[in-house]
């Protein structure tokens, strides 16, 4: 921000500027989904994004100050994108239907390095605090949007009284990662189907 006009950097960009910086974090996010953060280096983002070290260095402070642009935008495409049909995970068959658009999605050239947001937490979360917190509150904003479909069935009474969405969110969310991980390790979908399947049946265990 400047002392002088009160603005920020983002707000100072052209229109040419934001595009470049989106291209950047865009380069980037694709380049440590596919090698992790520590093996990404400078060199290969700028080759890849098609921007020089000074233009790098005009909107990002450093390689974290990027790493934490990248965190915000794998949040806003794995759950931004989400968000439209979690809005409307409030009953068995909606919560069977996004099972099977992770499921398509995963068995997709570009699901197979698992969840993006995972991948990051399990690099970032014990070395850089703020990016941890940037992913929880992403990892946060994906469990309410579970926990509120969970709700809604609750209160219209197509689950128990005593079900815990909040637990039973949690307990999904869990199981997708758990899934997503061995399925990136095993090359095999059947660790992601058969998690999401156990928690959606631990689900209907709460119905009446």
């Amino acid at each position: 921000m400047t002392a002088a006009t009160g603005t920020t950097d983002a707000e100072r960009w052209t229109a040419k500027g934001e595009a470049a910086r989106a291209r950047i974090v865009a380069a980037t996010a694709e380049l440590v989904y596919q090698h992790g953060v520590v093996a990404t280096s400078t060199q290969e983002i700028l080759r890849a994004a098609a921007v020089s070290n000074s233009q790098l260095y005009h909107y990002f402070a450093d390689k974290d100050d990027l790493i934490r642009a990248v965190v915000a935008y794998q949040i806003e495409r794995v759950v931004g994108r989400q968000e439209t049909m979690l809005t409307g995970l409030d009953s068995f068959g909606a919560l069977e239907g996004w099972r099977d658009a992770i499921i398509a999605f995963a068995s997709s050239p570009a699901g197979w390095g698992g969840c993006p947001l995972g991948s990051l937490a399990s690099e970032l979360a014990a070395r850089d605090e703020g990016a941890r917190q940037d992913l929880q509150e992403g990892f946060n904003r994906w469990e309410k949007a579970i926990r509120d479909g969970l709700v809604a069935m609750r209160d219209r009474g197509e689950l128990r009284p005593e079900a815990d969405p909040q637990a039973l969110a949690l307990a999904t969310l869990a199981a997708f990662q758990g899934g997503s991980l061995l399925m990136q390790t095993r090359r095999d979908l059947t660790p992601l189907a058969t998690a999401l399947d156990s928690a959606i049946a631990h689900i209907r265990t709460f119905a009446p």
